[in-house]
């Protein structure tokens, strides 16, 4: 029984067999195609057992609909975000499900220019398409083409344009794919890496691609999926670590002494890069921490500009803003010269980068600032009313807040610390992120406070 309940606010998920299967994918292929009008457009997609079905579903969607397809084959998120772009299409589609369980798949959606489409961008308007259902006959003199391709090395040529190899000192980096495509994507940037000198040496662990997630569904959010790459750190004596999600659209890092370090503060450390390297450009942040990024981008004579959090209206925001760089504190990476998308090859470049010049390690150039504006990262609780939840403990502060912020949830300023409670858009779950000036027991007491309240409101 389909329930086709796989359309989120921002992309396609859904449970195999009964939200998810080749025939709902067949009618997406069909319905983008009816409400994006195109001639042509990328198709690619991950490691995931389902994906090669549900992927020629689609392309038999789109090219009974007249559509030329262009299969780039087995990719990450953002390799579809680059060819889309690159070969001036008329959009792309990746099937992925990024870091969800294994019997879970979906797809992620763009027009023309690597234009994300959202719930509030046409998604729903392709959605309504598939529910209705009712299509075109199909004329074969008239069905699209299929062509497969690779656009890799393009990709890859552009992702080179983001380092000096001039300026790298010898590094060791781990880099763990999680069994996710990362890892190819890896492979072709050792050889370039080989080709040009830079003197960048990498330990590969769970490397390659596998459906089958021998090691875990690869979300390096969650603390059991850390500590294979903090051994590895330790054991090669890296210079850090970075592991990717499924979809290497988001990447995580971790310092030479195996330390996970929060999205939060390399947002931190790449709008301070790209403020030397462009002066006065406009850094896009997200509200849930903000603090660091505030004081950096003043420092670096910068913009801070605020946005709703989530891809599609950081994309907006740097579009409409001309932003150079854009971060959000749950290690997704927006540049202006990736077509304002997110990468998760990027950032880790950039780093690289960064840690030579400085001639410091990663631990070095993030520890200050951890030390400036603590923070226990995000945490999560299930709550079964939490609108309710979230206006009491917006009662409890309100009084004495400096300042309260709707941009996304609530935002409650106090002199010496804030705190952000926002409901997730798909599970009964609030997220509070919280940070203090410089106060690490502060912080403590306050997590432990507005959770108490949070929670305690639900019961």
């Amino acid at each position: 029984m389909q329930k086709l309940d796989c359309f989120k606010a921002y992309d396609i998920r859904g449970q195999l067999g009964t939200s998810l299967n080749e025939d709902i994918a067949y009618r997406i292929g069909r319905a983008y195609a009816d409400y994006i009008k195109p001639r042509r457009v990328v198709v690619g997609g991950d490691m995931r057992l389902s994906t090669a079905s549900l992927k020629q579903a689609l392309s038999n969607g789109l090219r009974d609909a007249g559509v030329t397809v262009l299969d780039i084959g087995l990719c990450g998120t953002e390799e579809i975000y680059f060819a889309t772009s690159h070969l001036a299409t008329d959009g792309g589609i990746v099937v992925t499900a990024s870091h969800n369980p294994k019997d879970y798949n979906g797809m992620k959606l763009v027009r023309e220019e690597s234009k994300p489409i959202s719930g509030d961008t046409g998604l729903k308007e392709i959605e309504a398409l598939v529910r209705k259902n009712r299509f075109a006959e199909v004329d074969v003199r008239k069905r699209g083409v299929y062509q497969a391709i690779s656009t890799r090395e393009a990709y890859v040529d552009h992702l080179m344009g983001y380092m000096a190899a001039e300026a790298i000192r010898p590094l060791k980096l781990v880099v763990n794919a999680g069994n996710g495509v990362a890892g190819l994507c890896i492979d072709v940037v050792e050889q370039r890496f080989a080709s040009l000198g830079i003197p960048i040496t990498f330990h590969k662990i769970h490397h390659q691609p596998d459906g089958t997630f021998p090691h875990g569904i690869p979300n390096p959010l969650l603390e059991e999926n850390r500590q294979d790459t903090i051994d590895a750190v330790v054991q090669h004596q890296a210079d850090f670590g970075i592991a990717w999600d499924g979809d290497f659209d988001r990447c995580f890092l971790f310092d030479e002494q195996g330390r996970f370090i929060e999205g939060y503060y390399i947002v931190g450390l790449l709008a301070e890069a790209f403020l030397v390297k462009y002066p006065g450009s406009r850094i896009i942040h997200d509200p849930r921490l903000i603090w660091n990024t505030l004081d950096i981008v003043k420092q670096q004579g910068g913009e801070a500009i605020q946005s709703k959090t989530g891809h599609a209206f950081i994309k907006e925001r740097m579009r409409q803003e001309d932003a150079v760089y854009g971060g959000e504190m749950s290690a997704h990476h927006y540049f202006r010269d990736f077509f304002y998308c997110d990468s998760g090859m990027i950032p880790w470049l950039l780093i690289a980068e960064l840690v030579s010049r400085k001639q410091q390690p990663l631990s070095t150039l993030v520890d200050d600032r951890i030390a400036l504006y603590p923070s226990p990262g995000e945490i999560n609780s299930e709550i079964a009313q939490p609108a309710a939840a979230i206006a009491r403990v917006l009662a409890h502060y309100q009084d004495e807040a400096l300042s309260v912020d709707h941009t996304d949830g609530i935002s409650v300023e106090m002199a010496d610390w804030r705190f952000n409670l926002r409901s997730s858009n798909t599970e009964p779950v609030v997220r509070l992120n919280l940070e203090t000036r410089g106060d690490t027991e502060l912080m403590r007491e306050k997590c432990a406070e507005v959770l108490s309240l949070l929670r305690s409101a639900d019961g």
